[in-house]
């Protein structure tokens, strides 16, 4: 049943005008603290009642407890909504989707966060901004409530990675309690499963520009007893992983732009040379079997390019890009009429030149050639034609099958 909290008595009519604020929290098998937790929780509700007048609901997400976890929520009044895919993703996702606030409140139910203290982060809401994270390195971390690597190894990493990749003053990036808006939930569009689940937040909010506020809270120990879900190396690299897949500007581009100065460098260099002499570079000498390595290297540069089109324009279609210059600019070069136009010339071109050294070579009987450099020049704008004739089709089929992807920056609009 629904409890909601008012300056008057719970309610429990489904249809009774929707609360305020809805508190979340993950559950499986918590029988042992979830009671507490929930205590606390109403606790909360009741600040905010008293000081803002606002209602409020618990809700636990259960994802298959088989200890009682249930009862014990619904006897203290709070509603329970089962969450058959397991996963801390899925069930704060479910939970989260079936609240009804327009303040959503998450945290364990493990008696690591003290859910008074979100009473600070739903008044941060109410002052304008659309999400709120809690901060372990901001307030206090109690002993035993942390492990010395989660401390000062994992978390702090993570949080200055994050820092760098998306430019965002997040001081502990995966702390487990905090508050958003039902509206910044909803634009979000989450769906991972896992852990992960609190990183994809933190960093669409950040994509799509959200307000973005800090309050510092504590740390307690776990109080369940037995070993904690989180899984420190496989969840920590799922976090690293998600926050590189979401930044093509660290993942593609750059690596793109290096990839391709390596090869203009050399290249250039052994193009400006006269053919079967070396090109000094820096006091080191190159000769003409270097030229298939700055091939190698243009060739990644292009297709590695090409990803960084796509990731931007999934982001763009799955709506947790938003439509900014670059990304504009990105959509312009990335129409397939573009992409055709480029594989038609590149191709000709290295064709072209390809037969200007079959041509060479027939006239010196098919004996001996040098030619490595205008054969890899050769291979080179062929190899990148065909990937532009292809790799054109796949990014309109990435933007949903347009031939413009442009139209997705209307379509956004």
């Amino acid at each position: 049943m629904a409890a909601e909290l008012s300056p008057a008595a719970p309610v429990d009519d489904a249809d009774a005008p929707a609360p305020d604020v809805s508190i979340v929290m993950p559950c499986l098998d918590e029988a042992a603290t979830l009671g507490w937790c929930i205590d606390r929780a109403r606790q909360a509700l009741d600040i905010l009642a008293e000081r803002h007048g606002l209602t409020g609901e618990i809700v636990i997400a259960d994802n298959g407890s088989t200890d009682g976890s249930q009862q014990i929520a619904a006897d203290r009044g709070a509603r329970v909504e089962a969450i058959p895919t397991r996963g801390y993703g899925a069930a704060l996702r479910g939970g989260m989707t079936a609240a009804r606030g327009r303040y959503l409140v998450m945290g364990d139910s493990d008696c690591s966060y003290d859910f008074v203290e979100a009473v600070e982060m739903v008044e941060r809401l109410m002052d304008g901004a659309d999400i709120c994270m809690g901060s372990r390195f901001r307030g206090e971390i109690k002993p035993g409530a942390m492990p010395f690597l989660n401390r000062y190894l994992g978390n702090p990493v993570l949080s200055g990675v994050f820092r760098i990749l998306y430019r965002l003053p997040v001081s502990d990036a995966h702390c487990g309690l905090r508050a958003l808006t039902k509206e910044t939930f909803e634009q979000l569009r989450l769906d991972s499963d896992g852990m992960e689940f609190a990183t994809e937040m933190v960093l669409k909010a950040s994509l799509l520009k959200r307000r973005y506020a800090e309050t510092p809270i504590t740390l307690s120990p776990d109080k369940r007893g037995r070993a904690p879900h989180l899984r420190p190396w496989r969840d920590g690299w799922r976090h690293l992983r998600y926050m590189l897949m979401l930044t093509p500007l660290w993942l593609f581009f750059g690596p793109s732009a290096l990839f391709a100065l390596i090869a203009g460098v050399i290249g250039g260099a052994l193009l400006m040379q006269p053919e079967g002499t070396m090109a000094e570079i820096g006091g080191l000498a190159f000769g003409d079997h270097w030229m298939i390595l700055a091939s190698a290297f243009l060739i990644v540069a292009f297709q590695t390019t090409l990803f960084g089109f796509a990731s931007t324009i999934h982001g763009v279609r799955e709506g947790y890009r938003r439509i900014t210059g670059e990304t504009r600019l990105i959509l312009r070069l990335a129409r397939l009429e573009h992409f055709l136009l480029a594989a038609v010339v590149l191709t000709l071109a290295g064709g072209a030149l390809f037969a200007n050294v079959v041509i060479n070579w027939a006239s010196q009987g098919f004996g001996g050639l040098s030619a490595i450099r205008d054969v890899a020049v050769a291979s080179t704008l062929g190899v990148i034609g065909l990937q532009s004739f292809f790799g054109g089709f796949l990014l309109s089929i990435i933007a949903g099958n347009k031939a413009r992807p442009i139209d997705l920056a209307k379509d956004a609009g």
